[in-house]
């Protein structure tokens, strides 16, 4: 149900450290207010779409249920949240403007998960981290 450049980059943000995860969820928060709220909006994906990335990243974290929370309180819940909105704009891309989706890519992006490009961009380094 999920493209594979949707499962390579939640499979990525999984492995982040918890103080990295617990940065990308801050840098989410701090930009809702500059366009992000709209942009996770314009990248709702369907039902079974949504439940097949909530799962995936639910799975992947639990396993580190004790780390996460024993770093931040709270950070499994948070660590969700952020990765599931990235994953959101990656798994519809096509969806989202070149802006939106790399405000709602970036957090993760500029921690060195690998982004798939938006499809309106011919190459990396046109302002969609790759």
């Amino acid at each position: 149900m999920l493209d594979p450049g949707t499962e390579r980059f939640v499979d990525a943000a999984l492995a982040l450290p918890p103080a990295a995860l617990a940065a990308a969820f801050d840098r989410m928060v701090e930009d809702r207010s500059r366009g992000g709220r709209e942009a996770s909006r314009a990248a709702r994906p369907s039902a079974a779409q949504d439940s097949a990335l909530t799962h995936r990243v639910r799975g992947g974290l639990l396993a580190r249920a004790d780390e996460l929370d024993g770093h931040l309180t709270g950070l499994l819940s948070d660590a969700k949240s952020a990765i599931c909105i990235a994953g959101r704009a990656v798994l519809k891309r096509g969806r989202l403007t070149p802006e939106q989706y790399a405000l709602l890519v970036a957090p993760f992006a500029d921690l060195g998960v690998p982004v798939p490009p938006h499809p309106t961009v011919d190459a990396p380094g046109d302002g969609v981290p790759a």
